[in-house]
């Protein structure tokens, strides 16, 4: 890898030009760029700006996004196998039919973010926001999952069965045809679910006052 590109706005052409080698992008702007299809496997991103940028059926795997900002970046169709994100915001991106095996997404804020259809074996998340996201079908299984917000969240038909919920929110989150067998979610805020969802949680393992909260839905006191 080369020394650092630093501080500069960058095109396609721009990047077309630099990819002999992966490459180290420090506080670049690529807004609105259109890198989609482009070979960047490697490739290390620290505090970019990639509001808008179209990275759509790029080949982004074991690449590095560090305190990037991205607001509706498009990785659609995107292979980030063994990608690592921290401390990165991608608010309302689009990750449809995005391949992330194996890849660590920290500290990150995904609010509003579309992951249909997306293939994830093994991704990690870890204190990461997914508030209103999309992520029907997803498999969360035997995972550990912590402090991890899927508030509002779209969760249907999502596996979480023995999975470990720590420090998470699944408050007011849609959860028809999601699969908690065996899940402990006693470090789950399950506010604003209904007595109707409980049944979904068959299997699970929760405390006496979440047991409460959801009782409470039905307008019952439990003492």
């Amino acid at each position: 890898m080369d020394e650092p590109i630093s501080d500069r706005t960058l095109t396609r052409a721009d990047i077309e030009g630099l990819l002999a080698l992966p490459r180290h992008l420090i506080d670049c702007d690529l807004e609105d760029a259109n890198l989609s299809g482009l070979e960047l496997t490697g490739w290390r991103f620290e505090r970019c700006s990639l509001r808008r940028t179209d990275f759509a059926r790029a080949r982004l795997e074991t690449t590095l996004w560090t305190s990037c900002r991205g607001a509706f970046a498009d990785f659609t169709e995107c292979d980030l196998a063994d990608a690592k994100f921290i401390s990165c915001d991608f608010n309302n991106a689009s990750l449809r039919r995005a391949t992330l095996d194996s890849a660590r997404i920290e500290r990150c804020k995904l609010t509003g973010a579309d992951l249909t259809e997306a293939r994830a074996i093994d991704v990690i998340f870890d204190e990461t926001l997914l508030v209103n996201a999309r992520l029907a079908g997803h498999s969360f299984r035997k995972a550990r999952l912590e402090r991890i917000d899927f508030s509002q969240a779209d969760l249907g038909k999502c596996d979480f069965r023995h999975a470990t919920f720590i420090g998470c929110s699944l408050r007011d989150a849609h959860v028809q045809g999601a699969r908690f067998d065996g899940a402990d979610l006693r470090g789950a805020d399950l506010g604003g679910l209904k007595l109707a969802d409980a049944r979904l949680f068959r299997g699970a393992t929760i405390s006496s006052e979440q047991a409460g909260q959801l009782l409470g839905e039905l307008g019952l006191n439990v003492r």
